[in-house]
């Protein structure tokens, strides 16, 4: 997937969120609010989303509940100490809905000031997968615990856009440290 278009009450509201709640950078702006373009945080695209306003009377989304439609999006964060970096952020804005951890990623599941559900998660590297691969897993999700084994700063494989990922000082996973693939 490249990017992503919703229609939206007000695109302001939502470039207000996503700049201050998920570090969203403007590209393009509409001056009268019609339309915002954003790119995510490390990003290589012109732009990963883009929000259309609809009007402050427009009904709440349907979709999953009594209509077909999009569950959610999922942003993805270089690092797990990214991801408790969110964790914190979403809190903060009363945005957290929930978290898990799915074996072979990490997520937080949030509603923006329209109620849209997204995800913010961290994948896990593919050669740590094992049989969760296979596996339809939902528990209980540990960022601590996780980043004690897998190492907070390890860069997921898959975030590529800012690759290859800063040095880390984490010696329990050398290969990460300035490597590019």
């Amino acid at each position: 997937m490249n990017h992503a278009v919703l229609y939206v009450r007000d695109a302001r509201r939502q470039q207000q969120f996503y700049e201050e709640v998920l570090g969203f950078e403007t590209i393009v702006d509409d001056p009268g609010g019609a339309f915002v373009f954003m790119r995510a945080p490390g990003s290589g695209n012109h732009h990963d989303l883009a929000c259309f306003t609809i009007g402050a009377g427009a009904a709440a989304s349907e979709a999953g509940r009594s209509t077909v439609g999009l569950y959610h999006l999922a942003w993805e964060v270089p690092t797990l100490d990214d991801l408790e970096e969110h964790r914190r952020k979403l809190t903060e804005a009363g945005a957290l809905r929930g978290a898990s951890d799915h074996g072979v990623n990490k997520s937080l599941y949030a509603h923006d000031p329209d109620g849209i559900e997204f995800e913010v998660m961290w994948l896990v590297p593919p050669d740590e997968w094992g049989a969760a691969e296979n596996q339809a897993i939902v528990a209980p999700l540990d960022i601590a615990g996780d980043a004690q084994r897998f190492g907070g700063g390890r860069w997921s494989t898959t975030h590529r856009s800012a690759w290859p990922p800063p040095p880390s000082p984490d010696a329990d996973h050398p290969d990460q440290a300035g490597a590019a693939t």
